[in-house]
């Protein structure tokens, strides 16, 4: 009888192709919407949480905020090399420290000011930022001791100052300074506005400034921790250390990355079930079009059940045939929808082949949207034929041999 059952329903459904495929489209399109909705909100997610990553998942960063009810400051409530230095052997699980002063100059590029931002920058800048060199070279350790008159430039800086020519060894006046530059630097990955470099920056040892200025304080810290798990360790303890190294009243913002990751995490969650519920209402209404059809044909094929019933066909032989056409109209959407969803990422990712990126983009795939998207397209089927096929399992032969 099962054999008997499926090829009734496969018959009526091919008798009306046309109904089919677009009592098919719904499921279609409510499944790769699941499995696309998934897989957008994982690829989000993995990007913006590798860019925060790359940041410095594990990065403390800190600067004066408050010095008291006068609000006057003065050196001794600065941020000091002294500091950092304690900060890299005082506080457990940092492995790096480094520290940055800017102050605000001009240069003149092609007959025009230019405003820049000449940073300071101590040992372990490089590291802690994940600054590439783009051309020429970092700082090296006679740099950073020497007080040397030499710079790092932004791409951007060295497109308007030198015009696609080769800014490494060539001069530049930078207010009463006159610096070599010795490369081209920028930041692997985007920083959110958690940096001071932009890309009026202008880079060069922190000696340099504390000659320049006659101070040797930074503006801004950073410490490094081993792992991510020991940020907050690190911020609290780094924040307690520096209250213990200053005068009373001295208040220090202490910050780290940590709840941004969070948030981010947060936010992806929330938008991949907002996604997901509107996929869950694609299917509801394409299951909703499956009974609307589907007693459409109980109805069309009255007569027909009143003959197989005459005929000696068990109640159950109607229901099952409903049903599982039902079945199959979603089961065969959900399979064609699942089999597009997966080619888009396959495709894009082929496609931004020819495109100059910087990194592989991978669009990640998540299996378990892939069975979720046919089991509950299938359940919608199931979900939604039942009526239908009750109805037609129910009709009584008489009355259904006088139907026209």
């Amino acid at each position: 009888m099962l054999a008997e059952t499926w090829s009734l329903a496969f018959e009526s459904l091919r008798a009306n192709k046309l109904r089919a495929m677009l009592t098919m489209l719904g499921v279609i399109i409510g499944s790769a919407c699941i499995v696309l909705v998934v897989t957008v909100a994982l690829a989000g997610k993995r990007y913006i949480i590798s860019q925060i990553e790359a940041v410095g998942a594990n990065l403390v960063y800190g600067e004066v905020i408050h010095v008291g009810h006068s609000g006057v400051t003065n050196l001794g409530d600065e941020i000091t090399l002294s500091d950092l230095e304690a900060l890299k052997t005082g506080v457990p699980h940092v492995v790096q420290v480094a520290g940055t002063r800017e102050i605000l100059q001009d240069i003149v590029a092609n007959g025009a000011v230019q405003p820049v931002a000449l940073v300071g920058v101590t040992e372990g800048f490089q590291q802690i930022r994940n600054l590439a060199i783009v051309r020429g070279r970092y700082f090296d350790q006679d740099d950073m001791a020497s007080h040397s008159k030499v710079c790092l430039l932004t791409p951007q800086l060295a497109a308007l100052i030198y015009r696609g020519q080769d800014p490494v060894g060539s001069q530049l006046r930078v207010g009463e300074l006159t610096l070599t530059v010795i490369g081209v630097f920028r930041e692997r990955i985007a920083t959110f506005g958690q940096s001071e470099i932009t890309s009026e920056s202008i880079l060069v040892p922190f000696s340099l400034i504390r000659y320049y200025t006659g101070e040797e304080y930074v503006r801004t810290f950073y410490a490094q921790a081993d792992h991510p798990e020991d940020v907050e360790l690190v911020t609290r303890l780094s924040r307690d250390l520096l209250a213990s190294r200053h005068r009373p009243g001295v208040e220090f913002q202490v910050r780290n990355l940590a709840s941004i990751l969070e948030t981010a995490r947060h936010i992806s969650l929330a938008m991949t079930i907002v996604l997901i519920i509107i996929a869950l209402i694609a299917l509801a209404i394409s299951g909703i079009g499956i009974m609307n059809i589907m007693l459409v044909t109980v109805t069309e094929r009255t007569h027909e059940i009143g003959i197989r019933k005459a005929v000696g066909a068990p109640r159950g032989a109607n229901l099952y045939q409903f049903l599982l056409e039902a079945i199959m109209i979603s089961g065969t959407g959900a399979l064609t929808g699942i089999a597009i969803a997966v080619a888009i990422p396959f495709f894009v990712e082929a496609l931004l082949r020819f495109f100059p990126i910087p990194t592989e983009v991978h669009i990640p795939i998540s299996w378990l949207s892939v069975v979720i998207a046919f089991v509950v397209s299938c359940s919608t089927g199931l979900l939604f034929g039942y009526l239908p096929a009750s109805k037609a399992a129910q009709l009584q032969p008489t009355d259904s041999l006088r139907y026209e």
